[in-house]
Parts: C-alpha cells; structure tokens; sequence
C-alpha cells in the first residue's frame, strides 16, 4: 500500500511539473517566441539610444489608430499602417534610419525587412508594448479628443434658427 501511495505521490508531482511547465510556456510574453527576421529587434536602451538623436532617425508606426490610441507610441513617430505600407514608401526618406514599431514588434519586423530590400536604412524593430515592459520611458499615450455631441448640437441650433 505504501508504495502505491509513493507511486501516486510520484505522478502527481509529474503532473504538477508539466502543468507548471505549461502555464509558463503559456504566459510567455509574444517577445519570447522565436525571432524570424533579418532585421534586428532591439531592446529599450537599444531604442534610447536611437531616439537620442532625433535628427537622423524615422520611428515609422505601423499599427492602426485605435492602437496608437490604446497602446501609445513614441513621441513624434510618422504612421502608416502595416496593410498600406508598400503603396506609400515614396513618402518615406532614404537619408534616416528607421526604427519600425507595432505591439510587440512582430509587423515591425516583417516591415522592416520590407523596407530594407527596396534599399531603406532599416536599424531595428520593435513593440512599444515591449518597451514599456523593458523600462522604456519614451512611450506617450495618446488621449482621444472628446465626444463632438455637443458641437453638433450647437451648430443645428444655430441651423434652425436661420431658417424662416
């Protein structure tokens, strides 16, 4: 009887292992899965580093603005969106470096690559989800101008008291 009990005791602890070992592998952050681009993805002192000299770097945002909105962004970034980023490349300048950013840097990378093979000075991606995480302090959040309820309201006023 003992050693059935041992036994129990033994499965249950392997069990316990696996399911540790499951939840970890489960609650890893996007940043921990294998990284499949040519172009680098950088950390947050990586990033510091880059936006300390503003006058030759691009931070090129390519989420939508519902993210930019939620997630914030760096400071001055110029925004094109992932799906729309092959159609407006002449807008973008060949005499900086880019940093590309999405969430956790996976559009990032896959643009970044992009750019660099129609000759773009691509030096890395990354989330700004990510860098937050990391201790970067550069993201700003974006508020959401207010509701334009009462303008509207204002201005239909304003309408049907002109009218005879």
């Amino acid at each position: 009887m003992k050693t059935l009990h041992t036994l129990a005791l033994v499965a249950l602890l392997g069990l316990s292992a696996v399911a540790q070992a499951q939840t970890a592998a489960a609650s890893a952050p996007a940043a921990a899965a294998e990284w499949k681009n040519k172009t680098p993805r950088l950390k947050a002192p990586e990033v510091d580093a880059l936006l300390a000299q503003p006058d030759k770097l691009l931070v090129l945002d390519l989420r939508r603005p519902d993210e930019l909105i939620k997630y914030g962004s760096f400071p001055v970034f110029f925004n094109i969106q992932y799906k729309d980023l092959e159609k407006h490349l002449a807008y973008l300048p060949r005499d900086r470096a880019i940093l590309t950013v999405s969430n956790h840097a996976v559009r990032a990378g896959v643009a970044g690559d992009l750019l660099a093979a129609k000759g773009y000075k691509v030096v890395g991606a990354t989330g700004s989800e990510d860098y937050e995480h990391e201790g970067g302090k550069a993201v700003a959040h974006i508020q959401p101008p207010p509701p334009r309820a009462q303008a509207a309201a204002g201005s239909t006023d304003v309408a049907a008291a002109r009218q005879p």
